[in-house]
């Protein structure tokens, strides 16, 4: 009894810590989200400049993920991701470089080139940064938050066109995906909205579905539209901005309900739709954290063998150059 009860303010500092440390504590980045031995690591190329004719003035600073094992003969997927320094900040809450080498590695996800691409900006502005994604100086606001088509323009006329004359990505929309936090978000769905014909794999956290720029409007455009070959996967948390300020409460400033809305529209509408709703913050702990879930459950039916004799899909996927490795079968 004695050492339970020594052992008990430990246990209760413990817990102390972790609400102290907010909603968002117990959000842990696992295995596949870090580095791992044995892995090929992907190379990061840029930044490079992406001037813009549909936002005059403004350029967007991207990356460019190329996975080990990319072999230009052979069409590769696309990812893209909005607010690409914070997706690809090495220390960050997603870390995604990471995770694309371990999915690749086990053939989880097809073999994907990846782009993680600023808001853009004028030359006097600054980059957004982990710290700063440019929401007071940059154009973020006007290229995220309006429910349009001017940033599907970017990424479908502008990016794509650069993308595709140095790498050989897959023509097939379902080969093609975009995601983003926040306003990247919500900008990430209107260029799948906008042009399914290019895109048809979103990935939504703590979407900014609200009234920012009238991104309220999108579950009644859902029910009143056609349905669109899209599959969508969104996380948020009952923490998120709720539009709560003192007695007075906004709905279309209500980011959870929002996402709420957005899901039973797509749901009813008969979309290939996947959600979960954690106790988080307006953040990317929740969202890093399932990255790998996320990405697996959206690219679930890629294109692939399933014939028990192709030793080449049951291997580990390694550069052409590294010979295949198998594991060994266990018989009980």
């Amino acid at each position: 009894m004695k050492t339970l009860l020594a052992f008990l303010p430990i246990v209760l500092l413990a817990a102390s810590a972790a609400f102290a440390a907010g909603e968002d504590a117990y959000y842990k980045l696992g295995p596949d989200s870090l580095p791992q031995d044995g892995v090929p690591t992907g190379k990061l190329i840029g930044p490079t400049t992406l001037p813009s004719q549909v936002f005059p003035g403004t350029s967007h600073t991207c990356w460019v993920y190329v996975p080990a094992q990319y072999d230009p003969k052979q069409p590769a997927a696309l990812m893209i991701f909005n607010d690409g320094q914070a997706f690809m900040n090495p220390t960050g809450d997603v870390r995604a470089q990471n995770v694309l080498d371990n999915l690749i590695f086990r053939r989880e996800i097809p073999l994907m080139i990846a782009v993680f691409i600023n808001p853009g900006r004028r030359p006097d502005q600054p980059e957004p940064t982990p710290h700063d994604w440019g929401d007071r100086n940059t154009n973020r606001p006007a290229e995220y938050n309006t429910p349009n088509d001017s940033y599907a323009k970017v990424i479908v006329d502008e990016l794509m066109p650069a993308l595709t004359k140095q790498y050989n990505i897959s023509p097939d929309p379902d080969m093609h995906a975009i995601g983003g936090a926040s306003s990247g978000a919500i900008a990430a769905f209107s260029v799948a909205w906008e042009r399914p014909d290019q895109f048809r794999k979103v990935l939504t956290m703590v979407g900014s579905f609200v009234n920012l720029r009238g991104g309220q409007v999108y579950p009644e455009r859902v029910l009143a539209a056609d349905k669109k070959p899209i599959r969508l996967f969104f996380q948020d948390g009952v923490n998120d901005n709720r539009a709560l300020k003192g007695d007075h409460y906004d709905p279309d400033r209500d980011w959870h309900y929002q996402n709420v809305r957005l899901v039973d529209a797509l749901t009813k509408k008969g979309y290939d739709v996947n959600y979960t709703w954690g106790i988080g913050l307006h953040g990317q702990k929740q969202g890093g954290a399932i990255l790998p879930e996320m990405l697996r459950w959206l690219w679930r039916d890629y294109p692939r063998s399933y014939d028990p004799h192709d030793k080449v899909e049951r291997s580990f996927r390694v550069p052409a150059t590294q010979p295949a490795r198998m594991t060994t079968e266990s018989h009980s």
